[in-house]
């Protein structure tokens, strides 16, 4: 598998990711990734020509084999890799599809210039709304497909632990026959780091579930003490404009009663000549 080519498609999401986020990629690449690609598969290759048992009958390993070891450790670590970084497309596709939208409505009112268009394609969104939502779904898959394959990396390799000896009576071995395991040490050593490396991306997973949850908790309650301020505001400006507004009624109505009752001095002498 190129797994150049599938650490490139999931790192588009990372310009849309928090810092835990782009932690946890940084993880997937270096742990995970590399370890996989330059150790495990290099290394071991496959591991069913290094198994042998103290019998000559044809088919007994091939049997004991598959009895004790279902799947291989290489193929069940690509497939936990593949499962738990599928999530984040999810991401990348509810970022494509604002894309697409935010272009049409563009290209609609006639503004779809290569410079807008391209200013799109280059936009970083934020984790608000809808794509909230899609970003914790996709943690939350996340986190439950690392539980997941602990779990069934716990039911085949009890503790965690290769033996180096197993008995097996299966058909067509003719007895209980001893089979030996190959690198079963290194095997140990190996499965128990991409475990702990499992473990610390669910601590990541966890972590950015709580980060997220928080700012969005913050942006709620700091939008409404801003909305509160921000109405507190307006009512104090519309008190003030209202007591502009019956001040200046006021002196107009002082201003017409002192017009009407103040006599004019033409008006006095008349009256003096007609008495």
């Amino acid at each position: 598998m190129n797994w150049g080519s599938f650490y490139a498609v999931i790192s588009g999401v990372n310009r849309h990711s928090t810092g835990i986020g782009r932690i946890w990629l940084s993880v997937i690449f270096i742990f995970r990734i590399l370890v996989l690609v330059v150790a495990a598969e290099s290394v071991w290759g496959d591991e069913k020509s290094g198994f042998t048992c103290n019998t000559q009958q044809p088919g007994c390993n091939s049997v004991c084999y598959d009895q004790f070891f279902p799947i291989s450790h290489i193929r069940l670590w690509a497939l936990q890799l593949i499962l738990v970084s599928t999530p984040a497309l999810l991401v990348a596709m509810h970022v494509a599809h604002r894309r697409h939208i935010d272009k049409k409505i563009l290209k609609r009112t006639g503004r779809g210039s290569p410079k807008e268009l391209e200013h799109i394609k280059n936009q970083k969104f934020q984790i608000t709304g809808a794509l909230w939502w899609t970003y914790m779904i996709s943690i939350v898959f996340r986190i439950i497909f690392e539980v997941a394959f602990l779990y069934i990396f716990y039911l085949i390799y009890p503790d965690f632990k290769m033996v180096r000896l197993v008995k097996c009576d299966s058909y067509p071995c003719p007895n209980t026959v001893d089979c030996f395991v190959s690198r079963p040490t290194e095997t140990t050593i190996f499965t128990v780091f991409m475990l702990a490396v499992s473990g610390v991306c669910v601590l990541l997973n966890l972590a950015e579930v709580v980060y997220l949850i928080g700012r969005a908790c913050k942006r709620c309650f700091g939008g409404s003490d801003e909305e509160s301020k921000v109405a507190w505001i307006s009512q104090r400006l519309s008190s003030y404009r209202q007591n502009e507004i019956n001040q200046l009624i006021a002196d107009h109505s002082l201003k017409s009663k002192f017009t009407v009752t103040k006599k004019s001095p033409t008006e006095k002498s008349e009256r003096c000549s007609a008495f």
